[in-house]
């Protein structure tokens, strides 16, 4: 499969490309970025006219109209691996996903779809529980909560559905029990770690999800462009690969 990769020069990006060259399989034909002077790659995806089978963006949420311009005018599909989209633009990306198969995760990792899948589950057999989430990732990260926190989060609502979301706690006053909780913390080099409590009274269930790296975020990306390739237009996330 040839793909382009938009945000190269980032870290992810620069991971995936190096994930791609490594598998034998697969051919970065394109790397994008906006900080990429002449001769290093391309500064824009416009540039970039040559054979392609898939883009895969890793650059920031902002670019997102950009990224699907291009992806509809060429018919390409589309992995969005970038978070913390605004309403305007998940709604761009619902349109396009009319007409190319697009995929977007707030989380790449097929663990953390698994995780998903359990803390739905959960939350459904312990209906009553008080639900709490803390992530944890390092001091760069724009997004407050994650994308993966949010993910969970509205995973846990599809058993859930009176839940509401809870972003850290500013005031006095007791827990109310339809709200969901989500902890934010930020420090050093932390990969990524989400943890869900589940505190039914007499027992609390904990699930936890610990990155060790960035490279399984790399590998989630190509898993999902191996699943776009045949796939037909649509809206597709995480879930449409564990289930």
């Amino acid at each position: 499969m040839k793909i382009i990769i938009n945000g190269a020069n980032g870290r992810m990006g620069r991971i995936l490309t190096e994930t791609i060259d490594q598998s034998g399989v697969h051919e970065a034909v394109a790397r994008v970025d906006w900080s990429y002077a002449a001769g290093d790659g391309y500064s824009t995806l416009s540039q970039y006219v040559g054979p392609a089978d898939m883009v895969i963006d890793f650059s920031n949420h902002a670019a997102t109209g950009q990224v699907l311009d291009y992806c509809l005018e060429r018919g390409l599909p589309v992995v969005i691996a970038t978070t913390g989209q605004t309403e305007e633009e998940l709604a761009q990306i619902r349109r396009a996903a009319e007409r190319i198969p697009v995929f977007l995760s707030g989380n790449m990792s097929i663990g953390v779809a698994l995780l998903a899948q359990l803390a739905k589950k959960v939350a459904s057999v312990f209906a009553d529980c008080d639900i709490e989430i803390i992530e944890r990732h390092h001091n760069q990260k724009l997004d407050v909560p994650s994308g993966t926190a949010l993910l969970l989060a509205r995973r846990i609502q599809e058993a859930r559905t009176d839940a509401r979301l809870v972003v850290g706690r500013h005031e006095n006053g007791k827990r109310a029990p339809e709200e969901i909780g989500i902890h934010s913390l930020r420090y050093g080099g932390e990969v990524g770690t989400h943890e869900i409590i589940f505190a039914a009274g007499s027992e609390t269930i904990t699930l936890k999800h610990e990155a060790e790296n960035r490279s399984l975020f790399a590998r989630g990306a190509v898993a999902a462009a191996e699943f776009l390739a045949h796939s037909a237009p649509g809206l597709y996330d995480m879930k449409h690969i564990v289930e």
